[in-house]
């Protein structure tokens, strides 16, 4: 999808840009002529406005607050990508992971929208928030109950903002990826990637560049009127799933 020029100068805001998603989404925005602070808990492997923080805490998030104030006043789209994805049972979790879990994935989010809001209300500019979330907040997955409770709260957050925002030009969408193999945390055997492509309708997975022109399109005017909903780049996999049980029927 071609955006002309409409990105060129805009100013973005993108968490956990060190991760494969977050260089995605980095590299698009540049490619599309914004420019485009990232920020992760390192700046290594990151480039032009960069920005250290522990998005856990307060004081990271205040960091990330104060670096975009200073520098650009208000920022006109924030991708709030970081998140974590531990495995464990529900009887076996820590409480501190718990905490953790929804420290970065729900919280932060809601400290970052909320302060950025301000500067862009401020500004009087509208703007654009663009949730990561995950098929996970339609459907619990056993081992990573508190991930899936953090992205169907996230999905609830960004409506509620997504209602209170709009009074100021403000829109506030969540996007979800779809499966992909890869992963920087966990390996997956080639058994189960077997058995999950095949139960996606497009039997397809989620490639960077997927994420990248969808985030482009919920922040560009192309989708002015969409706010407070969700958008699944997923294959169809969160319409239903292509496992059978009785061999295939003819088409007609």
């Amino acid at each position: 999808m071609d955006f002309g020029t409409e990105f060129q100068g805009r100013k973005v805001v993108i968490t956990g840009a060190a991760g494969i998603m977050g260089r995605a989404l980095a590299e698009h925005f540049v490619q599309a002529g914004a420019e485009v602070c990232s920020t992760d808990l390192s700046t290594q492997g990151l480039s032009g406005f960069a920005v250290a923080a522990d998005l856990m805490t307060d004081v990271g998030n205040d960091a990330l607050l104060n670096a975009v104030a200073t520098r650009w006043g208000a920022p006109d789209v924030v991708v709030n990508n970081a998140a974590i994805y531990p495995s464990s049972f529900l009887l076996d979790m820590d409480v501190s992971d718990w905490d953790q879990i929804m420290a970065l994935n729900l919280r932060a989010p809601f400290v970052l929208m909320r302060g950025f809001a301000h500067q862009m209300i401020r500004a009087g500019q509208g703007g654009a928030f663009i949730n990561i979330s995950s098929g996970a907040a339609r459907k619990m997955r056993r081992t990573a109950v508190t991930y899936c409770m953090s992205k169907s709260a996230l999905d609830r957050m960004t409506k509620g903002f997504a209602l209170e925002l709009a009074e100021y030009g403000i829109r506030v969408n969540c996007l979800e990826p779809g499966f992909a193999a890869g992963s920087s945390v966990s390996a997956l055997s080639q058994e189960h990637i077997d058995r999950v492509m095949a139960a996606i309708p497009l039997g397809t997975e989620t490639a960077p560049e997927d994420i990248g022109q969808a985030a482009l399109f919920l922040a560009s005017s192309a989708a002015k009127n969409i706010t407070g909903t969700s958008l699944a780049v997923d294959g169809g996999n969160s319409a239903g799933s292509m496992d059978v049980y009785q061999p295939k029927k003819s088409a007609l």
